[in-house]
């Protein structure tokens, strides 16, 4: 059963988990992939969904459509690493770039560099974090390189792939130009996420870290122009150069840097890691990212349930700190939040999603 209410001025829908999930999957399907490739793209946006960023969720299913609609799906195999996407206008004429067309670039024991062929990234970066786990757990560690993508997603995501197999994990993902860098009002990198994941002896509740080096995402600059909401205060500058609510204004101008001068920092040094990965230091469109997972096992330095041990011992040291009002257990590691939400949500077995992004992609997934 579907309930509503309204949040912020949306209204939103209550809904099955299996129910969002399966309508998800049509609308992808609908829009040229196969089913295997819509359920990975799904279960990497439901879980957004389920550990509380909805910018990241369901609503980007519908800003992966329009960006195949807008551009068509890209080149394939034997095109060049640094192609754009392609010119055909209808995402229903052809056939999107799949996960059958990620390329093996270089391969060696310990690395591998992946080209996408403009596959959309929650297929590539995927792909390049199995084999980054492959690699690790034979070799002890791993660098894996990827391009040619866009839309990277969650990079906690991935980081939990790698948890789950008790490996330590350092991933960083580059853009084209959305960010102002501190003390201007001009993009020059990208959001640039940054994410770094610990095992512990909880398989469901490791240490991730994972973090935008822009005060708000491009996915939530898009969900608020398709929801008709206005930007947090802070988070974006127009042409012009003045702050801006207005996420078209936004789109237009630039978004606001993370942490001041060291966020600043941070995300060149990202856009950097990015180009290292394959992409060219300044993509020019929704195409041409960078991945690069880095990852070893630290059963090589200690054994494996010494290293959880360890940190389960500090997370638990760390969450017993005093508050300033005097309180204890109020202080969370690095993906409490996540791990929270996320049981709370499975339990309760349903989704709160802007009935807007629903109705679209139900839509979607009935066209002819």
């Amino acid at each position: 059963m579907e309930g509503s209410a309204t949040t912020n001025d949306v209204a939103m829908v209550e809904i099955p988990i299996a129910e969002a999930t399966q309508i998800c999957v049509t609308a992808l399907e609908k829009a040229g992939y196969s089913t295997s490739d819509a359920e990975t793209i799904t279960d990497h946006l439901v879980d957004a969904e389920l550990r509380g960023a909805p910018f990241a969720g369901l609503a980007r299913a519908l800003s992966i459509i329009d960006r195949l609609r807008e551009s068509g799906p890209g080149p394939g195999p034997g095109s060049g690493s640094g192609s754009g996407p392609g010119s055909r206008s209808r995402w229903d004429s052809a056939t999107p770039q799949s996960s059958t067309d990620i390329e093996v670039v270089s391969d060696g024991a310990s690395f591998v560099r992946l080209d996408g062929h403009d596959a959309v990234g929650y297929l590539v970066a995927r792909r390049a974090t199995e084999l980054a786990i492959e690699k690790a757990k034979t070799s002890g560690v791993a660098v894996v390189g990827a391009n040619n993508f866009w839309y990277s997603g969650n990079l906690a995501y991935y980081a939990e792939q790698a948890t789950r197999q008790d490996l330590v994990c350092i991933l960083a993902s580059n853009t084209l130009p959305l960010v102002a860098p501190e003390g201007a009002v001009e993009a020059r990198f990208g959001t640039n996420p940054i994410c770094i994941g610990f095992p512990t002896s909880r398989v469901d509740r490791p240490v991730i870290w994972d973090i935008g080096t822009s005060n708000i995402m491009h996915a939530q600059m898009m969900r608020a122009q398709r929801l008709g909401i206005d930007l947090p205060e802070g988070a974006a500058y127009s042409k012009e150069g003045d702050l801006t609510t207005d996420p078209a204004a936004a789109l237009e101008g630039a978004l606001t840097v993370w942490g001041g001068h060291k966020g600043s920092g941070l995300a060149v040094m990202v856009q950097l890691l990015g180009m290292a990965a394959g992409s060219s230091a300044i993509p020019s469109t929704l195409s041409g990212f960078g991945y690069l997972a880095l990852m070893f096992d630290p059963a090589v330095l200690r054994p494996i349930e010494e290293v959880k041990g360890e940190a389960d011992e500090y997370g638990e040291f760390h969450r017993s700190a005093r508050t300033a009002d005097g309180e204890h257990g109020g202080v969370r590691m690095p993906f409490d939040g996540s791990y929270e939400r996320r049981k709370a949500t499975t339990e309760r077995g349903s989704l709160n999603v802007p009935a807007k992004v629903i109705d679209q992609l139900r839509q979607i997934g009935v066209q002819n």
